[in-house]
């Protein structure tokens, strides 16, 4: 069956773009096929700096023809609405429309609409020029005449369609003056020349010839593969950096890995500010020795190959990083000579939101925060408030001016030369911590009062003043937020009650329902313990875990169905009366020994689970509530509830509705499904 074969060919894609315009493109070309009637049975798209292709098998010579009956108005209905119905099925006349019937709706009338199929060739001209219109790029610019805005200038199409064996058609159109054709171009200083091609698997052997691997993941492999050979060549370790190793595929496309080696005196400096002056300078990896540490070299992934083995590359490289490295020494060692503390009235003049005033103010506010937070955690309130006071000190400093991704981090660095104890120092770099779902938490007492204060400083602010998540937009990384504040109070497990107003409440409530989905917990038993003004994380999460073990057995499963057939009595005997059931229970009035029995245990269990619960032991309480099945089994099996004497069946309604409420101590059980 015949393929597509698409190349998009431009100057320059930035490498950040790529992948996504290699998705947005297969999507957009499949999408508008299958819409035209033009089935297919596979896609690929690949990306390269200076291209976008697609490939599509196993597509028909053209689309089907098809038939549509259109339903329209019945017989005698007012003429608007039959010229309406002959306008939308395309018929001249009423007299071109059949009349059919139905038991229900009587007669009305049905256009029988055949729409022949179209060759493959000229539905794709149509889709092609009008996808390249359209297309989604988050950035784009115009060039030359006409409105048309791609990433980059676009420079040639390459559109063919046919079978493995014929000459292919070009897919003919025309886009912002460029006409589509079957010529490409190979490497831009290895192979410039243009590259007729015919269908996709001499495309790919023609661009390999002409030094262009097109497939990015292929680039991938390749820098990762000679890199770690080169590195372990010498004794050394490629210091890892998925992102770096995506954005350095997206610059090249004939990749070629080289080692630079830069003065060892500059180790001297924190490994950190090392490895992201050399990534975001030169876009190079770094090297670890046997023993772990920094080595004084780096991998370069250059786009050619060097008549002179790369010693110029090299070299350039190398003066390039040493002037960067010598810069951020000059930093360093500028920002040590000034104590943390002597830069924070420079806060004073830095904004941290219009609305919600300077960093200045926001650190008063974390430090009283987190002062309040520390005896909750074990931590000792004056050294707390000391880590919270330096926590933002770096951000005026002159290496995090430079590389804002060292915050924190920097101010650990300062912070421990300049004297500061080690719990002081670490809360400075970790209070930012979690930053992702893989990160680690914050675990000595005086980072997580720092950690938490932070978080809920934040949250509060931009709930005061109305700037919440919306949908997928969320610029101030609230919902990052929130998690890192159920991560830290769930991992150490800490009680540290939410004193937050009730809509933001409502948020970590939604966070935490996310994170325990997430980690296996049903839903509906996460429903089942979290109330409206529940502000103990780590209460929930306990209660979620032995609800989840009370219902795991077979103890708990029968006692459900015994609490469901409680309160589906009391639900029809509520509604009746309109009252609620939860008065005593009148032991003169118990007949017989069931509901003596069930009254006895009620008791016994109502007070142990709510002292199990005072103590936050849920592991307890459950157990407690495990111990009903068997007498609530016997009441409903002996039992009638609905006695004709009145005085019996409200005491034995009374004696439901304590069996409810002891459950519901541990949690709402009308919510627990299955």
């Amino acid at each position: 069956m015949p393929e597509l074969l698409l190349e998009l060919f431009s100057e320059e894609i930035p490498a950040r773009l790529q992948r996504r315009a290699a998705d947005d493109l297969k999507k957009a070309v499949t999408n508008a096929m299958v819409d035209a009637g033009l089935v297919y049975e596979g896609a690929r798209a690949f990306v390269t700096p200076r291209r976008l292709a697609l490939t599509v098998t196993g597509l028909p010579a053209r689309s089907p023809d098809t038939r549509e009956d259109k339903k329209g108005p019945k017989l005698g209905a007012p003429q608007p609405a039959i010229d309406g119905f002959l306008r939308a099925a395309g018929l001249n006349s009423i007299d071109q429309a059949s009349v059919e019937s139905d038991p229900k709706k009587g007669d009305f009338y049905v256009a029988r609409i055949d729409r022949p199929g179209a060759d493959a060739t000229a539905l794709l001209s149509a889709i092609l020029p009008k996808i390249l219109a359209d297309f989604p790029w988050a950035k784009s610019m115009r060039w030359g005449r006409g409105s048309f805005a791609w990433v980059r200038p676009l420079r040639a199409i390459t559109a063919t369609f046919g079978t493995e064996n014929e000459e292919p058609a070009v897919i003919a159109f025309t886009s912002n003056d460029l006409v589509s054709g079957q010529t490409t171009f190979g490497h831009r200083f290895l192979a410039p020349e243009p590259i007729r091609v015919r269908r996709f698997d001499d495309y790919v052997t023609a661009l390999e010839r002409a030094k262009v691997v097109l497939d990015i993941d292929r680039r991938k492999d390749i820098i990762k593969t000679d890199a770690d050979h080169l590195a372990f060549a010498q004794g050394l370790g490629v210091i890892a950096d998925e992102g770096l190793l995506e954005e350095v595929a997206g610059l090249v496309e004939w990749p070629v890995v080289m080692m630079g080696a830069f003065d060892p005196a500059f180790l001297k400096l924190p490994e950190e500010v090392i490895i992201a002056t050399i990534r975001a300078n030169q876009k190079c990896f770094c090297l670890r020795d046997a023993s772990g540490k920094l080595a004084p070299n780096f991998i370069i992934t250059a786009n050619t190959v060097a008549s002179d083995g790369g010693a110029v590359i090299t070299a350039g490289n190398e003066r390039v990083i040493r002037a960067r490295l010598s810069d951020a020494a000059f930093f360093y060692q500028g920002d040590l000579a000034i104590p943390l503390e002597h830069g924070l009235p420079k806060l004073e003049d830095t904004v941290f939101h219009a609305k919600l005033g300077t960093q200045f103010a926001r650190v008063e506010r974390i430090v009283k925060l987190a002062g309040d937070i520390a005896p909750l955690v074990g931590a000792d309130v004056a050294r707390v408030q000391r880590a919270a006071m330096l926590a933002k000190a770096d951000l005026v400093t002159n290496m995090v001016g430079e590389f804002p991704e060292l915050q924190g981090l920097m101010g650990r660095y300062y912070a421990a030369a300049q004297g500061e104890p080690a719990d002081i120092a670490n809360a400075i770099e970790q209070h930012y911590k979690p930053l992702g779902p893989t990160d680690q938490v914050p675990t000595d007492p005086v980072a997580i009062a720092v950690a938490l204060a932070d978080k809920l400083d934040l949250l509060a602010g931009f709930w005061t003043i109305d700037e919440k998540p919306t949908g997928s937009r969320d610029p101030f990384a609230l919902r990052r937020a929130a998690l890192g504040v159920i991560r830290i109070i769930a991992e150490n497990a800490l009680r540290v009650p939410l004193k937050v107003e009730p809509d933001l409440l409502a948020f970590f409530h939604d966070r935490l329902k996310g994170t325990l989905r997430d980690a296996g917990a049903r839903h509906d038993l996460v429903d089942a313990t979290i109330a409206a003004d529940s502000n103990d994380i780590l209460e929930i999460i306990r209660r979620v875990e032995a609800l989840s073990a009370l219902l795991s057995s077979e103890d708990g499963v029968n006692l459900l169905a015994g609490y469901r057939r409680a309160a589906n009595i009391l639900a029809a005997e509520e509604k009746k009366f309109n009252l609620v059931y939860n008065g005593t229970v009148d032991q003169d009035l118990l007949r017989l020994p069931q509901e003596t029995d069930l009254a006895f245990v009620v008791d016994a269990v109502h007070a142990a689970v709510s002292s199990h619960v005072a103590a936050n032991d849920y592991k307890g309480a459950i157990a407690e509530l495990a111990t009903l099945r068997g007498p609530v089994d016997a009441f409903f099996t002996a039992v009638l509830v609905n006695d004709e004497d009145s005085k019996i069946r409200v005491n034995r309604l009374n004696l439901l509705g304590r069996l409810r409420d002891t459950m519901h101590l541990v949690a709402d059980f009308s919510k627990v499904a299955g």
